[in-house]
């Protein structure tokens, strides 16, 4: 079981926070973070559901990390493992999760792979998507693995596709000519981009691509 606990610098000064497995009682909770953090046009079909979560905790607990603020569920961020190979990287979100059911978890595999991670946007100042991501940094470690890896949302792109491919955007992104709300956050956690891929997943804001971003494990 995880259980780490963290001081967290708000306006007011410092509040507690604890980062730790989610469990059964946390389902409603953690759906309703999936609402609150991706409103349309966001898919709603793409938020949890209740089977999904009870495989989480069922077929891999230490990947299935939520952190809660003065007792308040604020965030989750789930992960399985997967056999990559990095000659062979593109892939869909729904080919590499099971659809999120990650039915398709390989306790022997090389890298740990995210599935989701979500913050109540009235917590966002408080950087627990830094916080959780570090955790899942020392799951990786933990289990001896090569890497974390996830597809990483450019939601920023559509607004610059008419004079950008993906591959180019991600390029101003990394080169700080750009701001993405999610692919800026990854490279502030130590997230380094290894490529491009389309229809990866059904997102009209970054035109289904996504950016493939691992964090190695340095132990490795």
């Amino acid at each position: 079981m995880y259980r780490k606990q963290v001081l967290l610098k708000s306006d007011e000064g410092y509040v507690e926070g604890v980062v730790r497995n989610y469990r059964r009682e946390d389902y409603d909770e953690l759906i309703a973070i999936q609402a609150e953090s991706f409103p349309p046009p966001f898919p709603p079909e793409l938020w949890w559901n209740k089977e999904q979560l009870e495989n989480h905790v069922t077929l891999f607990l230490e990947g299935a990390l939520c952190v809660e603020v003065d007792g308040v569920l604020a965030g989750s961020m789930t992960g399985l493992i997967v056999e990559f190979d990095p000659q062979h990287p593109v892939h869909t979100w729904e080919e590499i999760t099971d659809d999120g059911y990650i039915r398709n978890h390989n306790p022997n595999g090389n890298t740990l792979y995210v599935v989701d991670i979500c913050i109540r946007p009235d917590y966002r100042k408080l950087a627990l998507g830094k916080i959780l991501m570090q955790s899942m940094y020392e799951v990786v470690i933990f289990k001896g693995l090569d890497r974390l890896l996830g597809g990483g949302r450019m939601p920023g792109y559509h607004r610059h596709a008419e004079r950008l491919t993906a591959e180019e955007y991600l390029q101003e992104v990394v080169a700080g000519k750009l701001k993405d709300p999610v692919i800026t956050f990854l490279l502030n956690v130590g997230r380094l981009p290894i490529g491009v891929v389309e229809d990866y997943i059904e997102d009209e804001e970054s035109l289904n691509y996504a950016a493939l971003m691992e964090w190695r494990n340095p132990f490795k």
